[in-house]
């Protein structure tokens, strides 16, 4: 018995391995390659595939766990974080859209009925498209992502109220006010129920489920709420994705969201794919053959006229210009959302088969031109920034209001206080070292400068940005943000403006040390390769390892990654010959603690350069500064040590300085 499903999957799965391999020989991105797929399989190209209902269903599922996923990756107090993005950039956006759309279609001799529906279809954006991008990209908790995602969440709530009111544009006017009551209420009870099964229900039920130890029992728990949530927002006449994305924020809130993440992500990835497919086997080739250059001057116009809409709702929340650049490089497309209203449109008689079809197309264009302005934005961005503008546009308004610190010299640079930003500003503290924090959140910098730190408002990609914090004076400079493509511009601008300064860059990935490292960083740190020694020293721990061995091989795994990347780029790299002979030569300092074996010895008598392949190159002693000290110089408890040598000998070299256990 044949399964005509399992027929259409297969030749869906075989067709999508060609095109993406194809695709990924020309480096398009696999959202382009899934929608390719989608035009060749769908019924207008080979019609390969029949059962088009059931790939749609298979569609929505996906669209369910990749917004589940970002749910899960967020937070309440991330989603409080951006409520100027849902609250004041979502209605900025879709008026101003939905606005511009309604004089034009005036123009174009639409009735107003028909130019504020097709406004209300051309406002909406692709919450599937932009937030896979954003992962792919890892820049959903960049402000640009954060700011995208806000008005993606108004997007979806709004278009409830869009569909109760379209009988109103239609001439049909009962009882909308009622419905639209009832609705708010149906609102209301479901943010009430996310509240309280955050809080007190779902963390009680999974920690009972995980004590099982049963992983199918964990999984489909997860699966339970994943769906339930989804199911009764769509019950209310919410949209799914809002509802899975709750159901997400609910997880989140539990010690469990790492795990129930990871068991999610494969089939994420799966089913999300099915919804690019059906995306594309909604594209009518015949009609955009025949209309090509009315559906490519609307789908150009409706892409960069989003771009300005959406850039102005960005710049309305103050973001610099090239922030505002990015969102409306994000938000350029039409949205999937958009789809299920144009139905109802159909049905209330808004919107012809003619301008539907015109409408798919339009759409569909977009939405594939969409991953390609994604990866120019940081190019256009920085380009735009570079324009002749006033500064207040240019860095944000925030950037007069907060000021500017009284700056130090030969001071740290911290671009970004996140987690990583306030451990190194108390750390800097601690030791006493000058330092400048540099921020886009302009409420943390607020709290902050009330505080007396030493922060202010900016987008460190922007040169004067750097300037106003030192960078030429600066002799360290420390970045921890969340945007790979910003850390790079950063990077690069720092190099250039001050090569003597020391930049510190953080990333997640190790494959990105190379690019950075060519870029001019010194150091770069990748979470994911520091997450992995963190997790052998636990283990080596639990196994009873010696701590001394332990230490020993984590800093010779770290000194042997990063030495080989940067063997890999030292002719690109090296700033200088010196540089270039001493690439693998560290400088640390060591304070000598009261019981080391060094405490009252002499360097002469250590031999630490004969017998350790150590240099001590100065001392610190209180708050006097021995250079070049004499060999016959006693060492004291306290005194610190500066040393220079390979990070292999420094370690071996470590036990004279610490204390001996009694």
């Amino acid at each position: 018995m044949t399964i005509p499903i399992l027929t259409d999957l297969v030749i869906i799965f075989a067709l999508s391995l060609v095109v993406l391999f194809v695709c990924h020989q020309f480096r398009i991105p696999v959202t382009v390659g899934f929608i390719f797929t989608g035009i060749l399989a769908g019924p207008h190209v080979f019609a390969l595939v029949r059962a088009v209902h059931e790939v749609e269903i298979l569609a929505e599922i996906g669209v369910i766990l990749l917004l589940f996923t970002i749910g899960v990756e967020f937070s309440f107090a991330n989603l409080l974080q951006i409520r100027q993005s849902v609250l004041v950039a979502g209605p900025v956006q879709v008026t101003a859209t939905g606005a511009a759309w309604v004089i034009f279609g005036r123009l174009l001799g639409q009735t107003w009925s028909e130019a504020v529906f097709i406004g209300c279809l051309i406002a909406l954006s692709s919450t599937a498209i932009v937030m896979k991008l954003l992962q792919e990209r890892a820049e959903v908790d960049t402000p640009h992502g954060r700011t995208s995602l806000g008005i993606l969440i108004f997007q979806d709530i709004i278009i409830v109220p869009m569909m109760v009111f379209v009988p109103l544009l239609a001439g049909e006017m009962d009882n909308v006010g009622a419905s639209f009551l009832i609705l708010l209420a149906k609102g209301a009870a479901i943010v009430a129920v996310v509240i309280i099964s955050a809080k007190f229900v779902v963390p009680q039920v999974l920690y009972q489920i995980a004590r099982t130890g049963n992983r199918e029992l964990f999984l489909l728990s997860i699966v339970l709420i994943c769906l339930a949530v989804a199911w009764l927002t769509a019950q209310a006449g919410l949209s799914l994705a809002l509802g899975a994305f709750l159901a997400g924020l609910i997880v989140s809130e539990t010690e469990y969201s790492h795990q129930a993440l990871g068991n999610i992500l494969p089939f994420r990835d799966v089913f999300a794919s099915f919804f690019f497919i059906s995306i594309g086997m909604l594209l009518d080739i015949k009609f955009l053959l025949n209309n090509p250059v009315t559906i490519g001057l609307l789908s150009g116009g409706v892409l960069l006229g989003k771009i300005l809409l959406a850039g102005a709702a960005g710049l309305v929340l103050a973001f610099p210009l090239r922030t505002a650049v990015l969102i409306g490089m994000a938000l350029c497309q039409v949205g999937e959302f958009s789809f299920i209203l144009a139905k109802v449109g159909i049905s209330q008689g808004l919107l012809s088969g003619y301008n539907y079809q015109l409408f798919l197309d339009v759409t569909i264009l977009t939405m594939v031109a969409t991953p390609l302005l994604m990866a120019l934005a940081p190019q256009v961005a920085a380009t735009v920034a570079r324009w002749p503008l006033p500064d207040r546009l240019k860095y944000g308004a925030h950037l007069e209001a907060v000021g500017t610190p009284e700056l130090p010299r030969d001071h740290l640079i911290i671009v970004g206080f996140g987690v990583n930003g306030r451990n190194l500003a108390r750390a800097a503290e601690t030791a006493g070292i000058p330092y400048v924090i540099i921020e886009m959140n302009p409420e943390t910098v607020r709290r902050e400068r009330e505080a007396g730190k030493p922060i202010f408002y900016g987008d460190a990609t922007q040169e004067e940005i750097l300037r106003h914090a030192g960078i030429r004076e600066a002799r360290i400079l420390v970045v921890v943000i969340n945007d790979p493509a910003a850390v790079r511009r950063i990077t690069t601008l720092a190099h250039r403006l001050n090569p003597r300064a020391h930049i510190i860059v953080r990333t997640r990935y190790v494959n990105e040390l190379p690019a950075l490292f060519e870029l001019g960083a010194d150091d770069v740190v990748p979470e994911e390769f520091e997450t992995s020694v963190e997790i052998f020293t636990l283990v080596l721990k639990k196994y009873l390892v010696p701590r001394e061995e332990i230490e020993r091989l984590t800093a010779e795994v770290r000194a042997n990654c990063y030495m080989l990347f940067r063997g890999l780029l030292k002719e690109v790299a090296a700033h200088s010959p010196l540089r270039q002979e001493l690439h693998d030569v560290e400088i640390s300092t060591f304070r000598l603690a009261d019981k080391a074996p060094a405490v009252g010895k002499s360097l002469a008598q250590l031999e630490l350069r004969q017998r350790h392949g150590v240099t001590v190159l100065a001392i610190r002693r209180g708050g006097q500064i021995l250079h070049n000290p004499d060999p016959h110089q006693e060492l004291q408890a306290g005194d610190f040590l500066i040393t220079m040598g390979t990070p292999d000998l420094l370690t071996k070299a470590e036990r004279l300085f610490t204390a001996t256990s009694s």
